[in-house]
């Protein structure tokens, strides 16, 4: 398999990288237009298999990293990521073969197209995650032994770091404090791996998936259809809730956008509240006092009428929301993955339910 994207594609796949997002992972609009841009430019930005990565190819991922907040201030110019890959590339003293999405969530699955293009590189159809999580080490990669460094950090100004660490945990760490430093916002080049690696830990069909999210809502629109319910189908997802936004606590720490918001049921859930703890990223959904669904499952908040994701940094009173689950890949459920991104991990005294296990409570 072989695609080039075209500017409908890059739509597309920007919008369900929104759903899949999770609320996090910073807006996928920037990278969007990126990439649409380097298509005008008469670059070409080609997806490939993830089995027709060759065992000996040099793969790395390029992401932003930081409270997406930050990033609605601090617009890129579209280079940085590129700084961060040349500078590790510089330090291995070899060309990456492909660039990877860490993430299939938000900006950071739109940035690898964009910079893919501008460099000549090819990307295979799949990521670390399979939504967007906050932490450096919350990778599939992780689970498999890959480690993150030597990793690149790049900010908008042209300083670089390179970072070798003892573990991927440390890495998260001493990213993070760099990251506070270059102004809550870098621009990453992490977990330099084989293609032999890359094919035995990654989730596969990523960027595909969030191209056919993108289409199901965007035409569920044009014909006159209800893209909720498009959107359900498409990803096998379920309806957790539907309401009006009548709270929201949110507040950038330690370079991440932590909080919760409060939802008002209307509708068939009148008289009822929802309550979403979100780190960058939707966490925990709370109905009623109880857990309706937690990570590693997605949780993901849209427009109620358009099915537009509503990422935590746009979230607001009054917004007019549906909340929608969505089962994670089948490596987050295994012990290995629940000890790295269960709700434990987060500091939640609950255990993790199968989203379609949670919702039939």
């Amino acid at each position: 398999m072989e695609i080039k994207l075209n500017k409908e594609d890059i739509k597309n796949l920007s919008l369900g990288a929104a759903v899949l997002g999770t609320g996090g992972g910073g807006d996928p609009y920037i990278g969007m237009l990126m990439a649409m841009q380097a298509i005008e430019k008469g670059k070409e930005i080609t997806i490939v298999d993830v089995e027709s990565v060759e065992d000996d190819a040099f793969v790395v991922a390029v992401a932003g990293m930081g409270a997406p907040v930050v990033m609605i201030e601090k617009i890129p110019s579209g280079k940085e990521a590129g700084f961060s890959l040349t500078s590790i590339e510089r330090y291995f003293g070899k060309r990456a073969d492909y660039v990877i999405s860490i993430e299939a969530g938000g900006l950071n699955s739109t940035i690898p197209l964009a910079t893919a293009a501008e460099m000549g590189r090819l990307v295979p159809d799949g990521d670390g995650m399979g939504r967007a999580f906050p932490e450096l080490q919350m990778v599939t990669f992780h689970l498999y032994g890959v480690k993150a460094t030597p990793m690149s950090m790049a900010d908008e100004k042209g300083n670089s770091v390179i970072l070798d660490t003892v573990d991927n945990y440390w890495a998260e760490k001493i990213a993070r404090a760099i990251t506070v430093k270059f102004g809550g916002v870098a621009w990453i080049s992490i977990y330099p791996m084989s293609g032999k690696d890359f094919k035995r830990a990654a989730v596969r069909g990523s960027l595909t998936k969030e191209i056919r999210i993108g289409e199901a809502i965007r035409d569920a629109k044009k014909h006159g259809k209800n893209p909720l319910d498009a959107l359900l189908d498409v990803t096998g997802g379920f309806l957790l809730f539907e309401g009006k936004i009548v709270d929201v606590i949110r507040r950038a720490t330690g370079g991440f956008a932590r909080g919760e918001a409060t939802i008002e049921g209307l509708g068939d859930f009148r008289g009822s509240r929802l309550v979403i703890h979100f780190q960058n990223e939707n966490l925990v959904a709370i109905r009623d006092g109880r857990v309706i669904a937690s990570v590693p499952d997605l949780i993901t908040v849209i427009e109620r009428d358009t099915a537009r994701p509503v990422t935590t940094e746009r979230l607001k009173y009054g917004l007019r929301v549906a909340v929608i689950g969505i089962p994670c890949d089948p490596k987050w459920r295994t012990p290995e993955g629940l000890k790295v991104v269960g709700p434990r991990y987060f500091g939640y005294d609950i255990d993790y339910v199968p989203i379609e296990v949670a919702v039939k409570g």
